[in-house]
């Protein structure tokens, strides 16, 4: 029987690619900025998940009875990288979902915000051009 951390990190990534793959459509799963992205979260991951997960001195432990077993490198579960992929890609294709929503017109998250922030501006003071102001008359 597989344990259960190390089968939600290997759905976690799945459910992520199939819905980009079926729902979001954004195509960067073929694009090479996409992957040297998930390389630069990859690249911090490592030195920060090794630094929390080392056994000599953990700040995060694991019970070993739902985790496959397999550190690597600096004792980091494999698990934690299939759940990094999923969170980076899962960011990145509603990122540009989102984008591409706000481009078209549609009412993304985006979108909403700018509308909101128009509406709740505070009223100018100022005169429309062209008009006059008379002084205050003094008596």
């Amino acid at each position: 029987m597989w344990p259960e951390y190390t089968l939600a990190a290997l759905a976690a990534p799945a459910a992520v690619v199939a819905l980009e793959l079926v729902a979001l459509r954004t195509g960067l799963l073929r694009r090479g900025r996409f992957w040297a992205a998930i390389a630069l979260v990859l690249a911090f991951q490592v030195p920060v998940d090794g630094w929390l997960t080392m056994r000599s001195a953990p700040i995060v432990s694991y019970d070993d009875r739902f985790t496959s077993g397999i550190r690597v490198p600096f004792d980091i579960p494999v698990e934690d990288f299939g759940f990094g992929f999923a969170l980076a890609a899962l960011t990145l294709f509603l990122w540009e979902r989102n984008r591409r929503l706000s481009r078209a017109g549609r009412a993304g998250p985006a979108a909403v915000t700018a509308a909101v922030s128009r509406t709740t501006r505070r009223p100018t003071t100022r005169r429309p051009r062209g008009s006059r102001q008379t002084p205050p008359v003094h008596r």
